[in-house]
């Protein structure tokens, strides 16, 4: 006799982590930055070092799936991803509704009356911080995307009208051909999203001097 295998899911519990730099509760500038797959927040927050100062606080949350890097054995270095296409629109609910309770918390512990939000998704991390912010339940002033795309299953005109929008792209970026970068650019441009995009001199990577460089100039 044969049964038929269905699939069931429960809600439970899981703790999250996430890193800090800077003082959370008197900053005036708050960075929230969603590392890219197979990172551990630990170290990609090292990244926004640079642009740290007594008015500026970085906040890294971790993505809630570890597994080894090296894909064989129980050894070797860990990495973290937001989702996969396995149990997709599962995954996807699950690290939005974090990502809404830990900027809940970041607003609760930081005391200053008016605080600036800059929310940055750092490759895979780009598309996950779109529709987390696409959710309309936290309010951010500049969402910035690098080396990544908006996730394509979000309304990017009712993004862009309540957000800053930003995209940067290295002109040697070695997973994202210039090919593709033009294409996105022209997208952009003819869809009438209003998203100032950034080409600089690099690869796959936040560049220190690009990172400080931009902030001064588009005020983040």
């Amino acid at each position: 006799m044969l049964f038929l295998i269905m699939q069931h899911k429960i809600t439970v519990n899981k703790t999250a982590f996430y890193h800090t730099l800077g003082n959370v509760k008197t900053a005036q500038t708050i960075w929230i930055v969603l590392h890219g797959y197979g990172y551990l927040a630990k170290y990609f927050i090292r990244k926004f070092n640079p642009i740290l100062n007594k008015n500026t606080a970085v906040i890294a949350p971790e993505g809630l799936s570890k597994f080894y890097l090296n894909g064989v054995g129980f050894d070797g270095r860990i990495g973290t991803s937001w989702m996969t296409k396995d149990n997709r629109e599962t995954e996807i609910e699950d690290y939005v509704n974090y990502l809404d309770q830990l900027y809940k918390a970041i607003l609760e512990e930081n005391e200053m009356s008016d605080v600036k939000i800059n929310v940055v998704g750092f490759s895979q991390g780009g598309a996950t911080a779109s529709r987390w912010i696409a959710n309309q339940q936290s309010k951010i002033d500049n969402l910035i995307l690098w080396a990544s795309s908006f996730a394509e299953d979000i309304d990017l005109k009712l993004l862009a009208q309540n957000n800053k929008l930003f995209a940067l792209f290295g002109d040697d970026d070695e997973y994202i051909p210039k090919e593709k970068i033009n294409q996105y650019e022209e997208q952009l441009t003819t869809s009438n999203i209003d998203c100032e995009f950034i080409r600089f001199n690099g690869k796959h990577d936040i560049p220190a001097d690009v990172l400080t460089k931009q902030t001064q100039l588009n005020n983040w």
